[in-house]
């Protein structure tokens, strides 16, 4: 059997989608592929869907019997073993649950990151002593200093990509509620303002409050992010958080609904030079 890993990166992602659009081309089915390997036609499916990493072997098998050239299959060969590479959070595995090194890769690879957060400042906008203050209330699941330290790092080394090279469009959308819990204490509270006033100058960023005098809108139901990505296999995604888990959206009616009510939420929040002006009046405040 092929050998399964915590989370799959999306270059595993990308190249099981490939795979099966390889097959699927080949007119197979996943019973015929799966005798090629001798193996359980669930065992391709796992690889297409990206459950398991990509054996080498398995893969040039594979693209063998689908009719590939050596020069194709050679190249496969060589994304799938950057692909299998552990990705630069694989080293906070210790604290990172499995279900949110997903999205950690799905970040990473994103050209447009959309989110709706009812509750905290999003994690890429956050500052340090923010983002310790809600880890220490246990909002991660676990409470001792060194863990909430390594979850507080892995949090800062995420933010690096909204300057890196080909950074992705990031645009937010936060309940005015968000701006007014207190969190870590005025000095926090003041830091985090100033934090989201130089973020809103960025010209990948953009945020928006949705402000108590608007009223009730379509969004209200808890927090979401929507993913799109430049990399043609992989569809439009919507990550949904609860408690102890998550779920990861890229059914296209389910999508299109999140994108529907981000759209209204967008159209009904204040612009983001309205924003600007009440992160600042926020900040006199304090």
């Amino acid at each position: 059997m092929s050998e399964p890993r915590s989370a799959p990166t999306v270059g595993q992602v990308v190249l099981g989608k490939r795979l099966q659009d390889l097959r699927e081309r080949a007119g197979l089915g996943r019973d015929e592929a799966a005798k090629v390997l001798r193996v359980a036609p669930a065992t391709i499916r796992r690889m297409e869907t990206a459950e398991v990493a990509l054996k080498i072997p398995y893969i040039q098998l594979l693209l063998k019997a689908y009719g590939n050239s050596e020069d194709e299959a050679e190249a496969f060969v060589e994304l799938a073993e950057e692909a299998n590479k552990p990705g630069w959070w694989q080293r906070f595995h210790g604290i990172l649950p499995d279900w949110f090194s997903m999205y950690v890769s799905l970040e990473g690879a994103a050209a447009l990151i959309r989110a709706y957060e009812p509750h905290f400042v999003p994690g890429l906008l956050q500052t340090e002593d923010y983002a310790r203050a809600i880890m220490r209330t246990g909002a991660v699941g676990q409470t001792r200093p060194e863990d909430i330290e390594r979850h507080v790092a892995l949090r800062m080394e995420r933010q690096s990509l909204l300057t890196q090279r080909g950074a992705p469009k990031l645009w937010v959308i936060m309940d005015e509620t968000v701006l007014r819990r207190p969190v870590g204490g005025p000095s926090v509270q003041a830091a985090q303002l100033d934090r989201l006033i130089d973020a809103v100058e960025m010209p990948n960023v953009t945020v928006q409050v949705a402000e108590f005098a608007t009223g009730h809108h379509p969004g209200t139901y808890g927090p979401f992010v929507l993913f799109r990505f430049a990399v043609p296999e992989l569809p439009d995604m919507v990550y949904s958080e609860y408690l102890t888990g998550a779920v990861y959206l890229d059914a296209r009616p389910e999508v299109a609904a999140h994108l529907e009510v981000m759209d209204r939420m967008a159209a009904q929040a204040a612009t983001a030079h309205r924003t600007k002006e009440i992160l600042k009046n926020l900040r006199k405040e304090l």
